[in-house]
């Protein structure tokens, strides 16, 4: 069994067991996180869309906040002797799914 769902603003197909990234919740760790924004659910019978999935919840685990790798970011103007060099680093959540109830 597979489900569909939305989070900052993404979409990813998640099943039990699995362990995401995805952008910054405001949770502490180790704490329930429920995903009521179910776009789909795959099961063996079939698949649910729009008003089937509607009232499906998946429910997750927070593990852990955290910050992803740095990435440079270079940006310059050809000729004009002018360039500026910044860093960045996305906040994360990572959770663990735990159960989807379709």
């Amino acid at each position: 069994m597979y489900a569909i769902i939305v989070t900052g603003g993404k979409q990813y197909k998640v099943e039990a067991g699995d362990t995401l990234y995805i952008e910054k919740l405001d949770v502490e760790a180790d704490s329930e996180i429920t995903f009521d924004n179910v776009l789909a659910i795959g099961t063996d019978d079939g698949i649910k869309v729009g008003a089937d999935a509607a009232n499906a919840t998946v429910t997750a685990k927070a593990i852990k906040n955290g910050k992803a790798k740095k990435v440079t970011v270079f940006t310059y103007k050809p000729k004009k002797n002018a360039k500026r060099k910044m860093g960045h680093r996305q906040p994360y959540t990572k959770v663990e799914i735990t159960a989807i109830n379709a």
